[in-house]
């Protein structure tokens, strides 16, 4: 059977396209397995060295890797965590429920979208201070519990997602608020709350502003702060600087396909139900 020219022309671009996305990831791994002389060769070095066991080493021997990822591990996960629940009740009760001022605090919501989140900083660093946070992981993850952007999201997804129908059958059967949240808008919200959790832990990863301030003078590090620390002062070895980073990302991978193949498989279930 004869191939379409149109689908051959839709494969052939989404190969172009793969592989313009994944050539930066294979050029990490070529320059963290290389000298940082080698990385600014002429020609360029596209080639995989024998030189990332030895970078890697050389990594775990300036800073502490191992802590410093599992701080952040801990850190993102329950940010993660938090954040879905939170944000997952909010948006249920904005988008299904009419209550009173409903409409003013959301608008108030969507308002902090326009202050930016370094000018938060300072008074939220004289919080944590107050209450004797700073140099704890509590002041990384209580306040992320919950934000404007995931409650945003989940709201405009339940408004469309879940029929007011269920809601009424529901209160017929004698459910309360919560058990309609967890039998009826949780199970209709996965899809959403999948692409919120691969988002909210993407970039409590990489957060590195709000860490390295609140953990001042603290035993705890998080892994991009501790990546910070392999750059020198007058000299900046590259090679080094990729094998730590070639680390960091590989958790976020495995995230970002374990969370993909859920929000695929939930869309396109739905897709077929409808």
């Amino acid at each position: 059977m004869k191939a379409k020219p149109g689908a051959v022309l839709t494969y052939g671009a989404l190969a172009v396209g793969a592989l313009i996305t994944l050539f930066p990831y294979y050029q990490l791994v070529v320059m963290a397995s290389n000298t940082t002389a080698d990385i600014f060769s002429v020609p360029p070095n596209f080639a995989i060295g024998g030189k990332l066991f030895d970078n890697l080493r050389e990594v775990f021997s300036k800073v502490d890797l191992f802590g410093s990822v599992l701080n952040t591990l801990v850190v993102a996960v329950a940010t993660t965590l938090l954040v879905l629940f939170f944000d997952s009740l909010a948006a249920f009760t904005f988008a299904k429920y009419d209550f009173p001022g409903s409409n003013v605090l959301f608008g108030i919501l969507l308002a902090t979208f326009v202050v930016p989140t370094q000018l938060a900083a300072i008074p939220q660093f004289t919080l944590m201070a107050k209450i004797g946070w700073v140099g704890d992981l509590k002041a990384l993850i209580v306040p992320a519990a919950a934000n404007a952007f995931g409650i945003f999201w989940m709201r405009q997804y339940a408004k469309g997602a879940i029929p007011d129908e269920l809601l009424e059958a529901a209160r017929v059967d004698g459910a309360g608020f919560f058990r309609t949240y967890l039998l009826i808008g949780l199970p209709v919200l996965r899809p959403a709350l999948a692409f919120l959790g691969i988002f909210t832990f993407v970039n409590t990863w990489n957060d590195y502003l709000w860490p390295l301030v609140v953990l001042i003078d603290s035993n705890h590090v998080t892994l991009q702060v501790a990546l910070s620390m392999l750059n020198g002062a007058y000299l900046k070895d590259y090679a080094i600087v990729m094998a730590g980073t070639l680390v960091a990302i590989v958790p976020l991978v495995v995230v970002f396909l374990i969370g993909s193949r859920h929000f695929i498989r939930n869309v396109a279930a739905g897709a077929v139900k409808g």
